[in-house]
């Protein structure tokens, strides 16, 4: 009998918890001039920590290559030449939408490898069929 009342009590708990953890809250107040100002400064100052982040990283960048270009020079051996990598087009990057008609002057998208495969498959059966028919 006291665990049944126990595992009522707690049910109803768990209830009334799901019950508040489910309540919208209302929203936020709007924003008066001086927290626009306050974001808006964080804001730049977050830009400008991360510009400063980006040019930390390049400067690491540098002295690691140079570091080892050095040690290089040193044990005598040559340095190989760095490879320049180009930044991918952010416009030929993204994959056309679901339905949407190709853009003027693109290729069409490659077969996927099953199709390949089962091009493959299907050619090697023919060249069976035909070899077996020609004994």
């Amino acid at each position: 009998m006291k665990l049944r009342i126990g595992a009522t009590v707690l049910a109803v708990a768990l209830g009334a918890g799901a019950s508040l953890a489910w309540a919208k809250l209302p929203p936020p107040p709007p924003m008066d001039d001086k927290a626009k100002a306050a974001a808006e400064e964080k804001k730049a100052k977050d830009a400008a920590a991360a510009e400063q982040a980006k040019q930390d990283q390049a400067a690491a960048e540098e002295k690691a290559v140079h570091n080892y270009q050095d040690n290089m020079k040193k044990m005598g051996k040559t340095a190989p030449k760095p490879t320049p990598v180009a930044p991918p087009a952010a416009a030929a990057a993204a994959p056309p939408a679901a339905g949407a008609p190709p853009a003027a002057g693109a290729q069409p998208a490659p077969a996927s490898n099953t199709a390949k495969v089962d091009d493959k498959v299907k050619q090697e059966a023919a060249q069976a069929a035909n070899a077996q028919g020609k004994k």
